[in-house]
């Protein structure tokens, strides 16, 4: 048997074991990661750790760090009640303001974990707050920020662009991008219908109209969630809240238009604002999410380790030899999602379109259709909570509700994971096969 083998069915069994056992699936693998470099592999530990996701863990425990000292000055109380005053008391309507803020940030060149990253905490805070399923507005989230990357000038839409250009293929920008919005879109759709979207509606076409001005703040609401009148118990802008505004626009701007790095931008904001308000900090950091990240730092750690070993472009060089175009066209679409859904996605992006030239150059499978639906298969799986934006929203949900969230999302991922290739690859690639 040889080693790339070994190494797919250990991560099987990490998954296995994991889901059976009450043991957390980070820590698990970062045994795995040991064991199958050092005996399989024959790397050092150093190189095994080389593959560890350090911008990750910062990202993770500087988002949460600050959101955590945002969230006990009050300053996410704040941030939600006037969210609800922009839509007006119309509940429903805050997830898709979400999503179109994310895929707008995403859409002008921002990267996606950016916007996630401070998109997700607020939102999180919303969904507790208003009793909305936080695993709908946790994918909508990140559905928004994964469709508006397609952009021409977005991370995604440019890096799968370049690719095209640099491998001389026949390439739309155009398809790409409204082809990428509208299946982010439709998932979303699907996950507002199936998680709690139509009780939204009615209890927003139900709830009596009240004013704007008089909606309670975060936490005083009444027992189904709606909005009761709280004039006196409005949450109030005083310095603390406005500094701590500040510093999350610094953030928004550092990380969106000078593309600062947000996990040590995050700390540094956090930090500041914890020598300055140092009462309003004791125990924030017990509150950053430390066991997401763990979980996601093993299985990234170990997927790396794949990557590094040649795994995964073993398991592409086998696809870049099945005799039939179609099929192996099929197969590179399940092999990007499977992949993303662990690792990055941009890395997907750049390595498995340049797999596909052999038998792009062929004829037989249509070179638009293919890029778009490789693209599409491995993008939308980024709400798995083993991707940055998929830990993001796991990171801020509500510590009651983190565990049902990591599942229900790793769910959704998985379901995608297989789901999306299948449709991309009937609808974008075999009509093109056969014109």
């Amino acid at each position: 048997m040889s080693a790339e083998v070994i190494a797919l069915i250990v991560l099987v069994l990490v998954f296995l074991i994991a889901t059976v056992r009450s043991i957390n699936m980070g820590a698990l693998a970062l045994v795995a990661a040991f064991v199958v470099g050092t005996a399989v592999f024959g790397v050092k530990v150093t190189d095994v750790l080389g593959g560890f996701p350090a911008n990750l863990f910062v990202i993770l425990v500087g988002v949460t760090y600050l959101f955590a000292l945002a969230k006990n000055n009050g300053t996410v109380d704040w941030i939600v009640h006037r969210a609800v005053i922009a839509v007006r008391g119309r509940v429903a309507l805050m997830p898709w303001v979400m999503f179109v803020v994310c895929a707008a940030i995403t859409a002008i060149g921002a990267a996606s974990p950016a916007a996630v990253a401070i998109v997700a905490p607020v939102a999180m805070g919303f969904a507790a707050r208003y009793r909305i399923n936080p695993v709908m507005m946790g994918l909508m989230v990140v559905q928004g920020a994964t469709g508006g990357s397609f952009s021409p000038i977005g991370i995604f839409g440019a890096i799968t662009n370049g690719v095209v250009d640099k491998s001389h293929l026949p390439g739309s920008p155009a398809v790409l991008f409204f082809s990428a919005m509208g299946a982010c879109a439709l998932i979303s759709l699907i996950g507002f219908l199936t998680l709690g979207g139509a009780k939204l509606l009615q209890r927003d076409r139900e709830s009596p109209k009240v004013p704007v001005t008089t909606l309670a703040p975060v936490g005083g609401s009444a027992g189904d969630g709606e909005p009761e009148p709280a004039g006196d118990d409005l949450p109030r802008l005083d310095a603390q809240r406005a500094l701590t505004l500040i510093g999350l626009a610094v953030l928004a701007v550092g990380a969106l238009v000078f593309d600062l790095d947000i996990g040590f931008l995050a700390l540094a904001v956090a930090v500041t604002l914890t020598l300055i308000f140092p009462s309003a900090a004791r125990g924030t950091v017990d509150k950053i999410s430390w066991g997401t990240v763990l979980l996601v730092g093993g299985i990234v750690t170990y997927v790396s380790l794949l990557e590094d070993q040649g795994t995964v472009k073993w398991l592409g060089d086998g696809v870049a030899h099945v005799g039939t175009p179609l099929l192996a066209a099929f197969l590179i679409c399940l092999i990007g999602a499977v992949v993303s859904a662990f690792a990055s996605t941009t890395g997907i992006l750049g390595a498995l379109i340049p797999l596909a030239v052999p038998f792009l150059q062929t004829g037989q499978v249509g070179a638009v259709g293919l890029v778009t639906a490789l693209a599409i298969s491995a993008s939308v799986v980024d709400c798995s909570p083993f991707s940055t934006n998929g830990a993001l929203v796991v990171a801020n949900a509500d510590a009651d509700d983190r565990d049902n969230v990591f599942k229900r999302l790793m769910t959704w991922g998985m379901t995608i994971m297989v789901v999306a290739p299948v449709l991309c690859w009937a609808i974008l690639v075999v009509p093109g096969s056969l014109s």
